[in-house]
């Protein structure tokens, strides 16, 4: 039984992802972009050339939001949109080479983030606690 209302998995799970993206937020502003502009880096990071719409969906937001990201994005230099060879009305969305010094200066403020929040587990309890994460996200995902 928890200890109090605020100690379930909802709230806990919640109260952590809210606490590492304030963390990484604050430590990330230098930067110059939003948090929705570093997800579609992130993202792109990830699986460049994704088209517009398999990106929104991944990032679970409307194709009009993103087309507002996009756009800034673009006109900042970050991303380019191509036609899909394959589907001449899709678009294509690839990283410019502006990303790589910023995204590794992203991944090492990740991964600090990562090891305050982690501080006091070893490593077999951090791959404990990561290996029952993705089940738990598994089994929500499995619809």
């Amino acid at each position: 039984m928890p200890a109090s209302r605020n100690d379930t998995l909802g709230f806990v799970v919640h109260d952590v992802a809210r606490l590492l993206r304030w963390h990484f937020d604050r430590r990330a502003q230098e930067h110059g972009l939003t948090r929705s502009q570093w997800q579609v880096l992130a993202h792109l990071w990830r699986d460049d050339g994704l088209q517009q719409k398999a990106l929104a969906e991944q990032m679970d937001i409307t194709a009009i939001t993103l087309t507002g990201l996009l756009d800034r994005l673009e006109r900042d230099g970050w991303v380019t949109r191509k036609e899909d060879p394959q589907d001449r009305r899709a678009k294509r969305v690839y990283l410019t080479p502006k990303v790589e010094p910023v995204m590794a200066n992203i991944r090492k403020l990740a991964r600090e983030v990562r090891q305050h929040a982690t501080q006091g587990l070893n490593k077999a309890e951090q791959q404990q606690l990561l290996d029952l994460l993705v089940r738990v996200r598994s089994n929500l995902a499995d619809r």
